[in-house]
């Protein structure tokens, strides 16, 4: 089996990763950055996110591991004085994985150029300077004329990101489904919206026109990107699904309470 161990830039992800390759050497693995068929991030969640945009172009290929060196975080199934457990885990694949959707993003730009981006946990438009406008479409019908900060668009497995920050529902990663969130939006007598997080179903999209073209910031999960001329945000859930080896199992709803509550007894 072909493996690359990608890491963070801090000390002990940096020790720990050279740990880990030296115990999969040991055992016979080859490690192979440019065409693993698994993918073990030593760091955080932030780090696999990370790794995920560096394999995004050959995910039908990979799997990929999380390995925290910090506190269990929902894509990091172990920890960092755990490795020979999961060499020998390893050692015993199948090929066992699980599959979680993904965000689909196709932003089109007032030269009618096009960029295409996949997210693992969400997308967000917001306005540099001043209040985002845009209209809201669903499966092309129109939905309402947002005002305020800016929206969010995350999958199941970002809700628990930024989306739940601002108010979204955490939404459990075997639904196929996207959840567009508002950021400050502004409700008088002259400007209404939801208020309220939308869930989608897997045959719908979703589309945002910008009422002005310039100005706007788009995210990717951590990438920001300052645009040119925005005129239209196209989401839905990806044809690419991400992969992950999962040897053992922790429940979704243990992870949240884990992290958001820890109050068990």
């Amino acid at each position: 089996m072909r493996i690359s161990v990608f890491h963070n830039s801090g000390q002990k992800s940096i020790d720990t990763a050279s740990q880990l390759e030296n115990k999969l050497k040991a055992a016979g693995f080859d490690i192979d950055d440019k065409l693993p068929e698994v993918v073990v991030t030593v760091g955080g969640d932030g780090t696999l996110l990370s790794a995920f945009h560096r394999y995004a172009n050959m995910l039908d290929q990979v799997r990929f591991i999380g390995v925290h060196t910090g506190h269990l975080g929902f894509y990091t199934d172990w920890r960092d004085f755990e490795l020979d457990e999961l060499v020998t885990a390893l050692e015993k694949d199948s090929g066992q994985s699980v599959s979680y959707p993904l965000l689909d993003v196709v932003a089109t730009f007032a030269d009618r150029t096009t960029s295409h981006y996949l997210a693992l946990n969400e997308s967000t438009l917001k306005r540099i300077d001043g209040t985002m406008r845009s209209d809201v479409f669903i499966k092309e019908n129109f939905f309402e004329s947002f005002r305020g900060d800016g929206l969010c668009i995350s999958t199941p497995t970002g809700s628990t990101a930024y989306s739940k920050s601002v108010g979204g529902a955490v939404i459990h990663p075997r639904l196929d489904a996207l959840q567009m969130t508002e950021i400050a939006s502004i409700n008088n007598r002259v400007f209404r919206t939801l208020s309220a997080p939308v869930i989608i179903a897997p045959d719908e999209w979703i589309v945002l026109r910008p009422m002005d073209s310039k100005d706007f910031v788009l995210t990717v999960d951590q990438f920001s990107l300052q645009t040119q001329p925005l005129v239209e945000l196209r989401y839905r859930i990806a044809s690419e699904r991400i992969r992950f080896a999962r040897y053992r199992h922790m429940h979704f709803w243990d992870r949240v309470e884990d992290a958001f509550i820890g109050a068990k007894k």
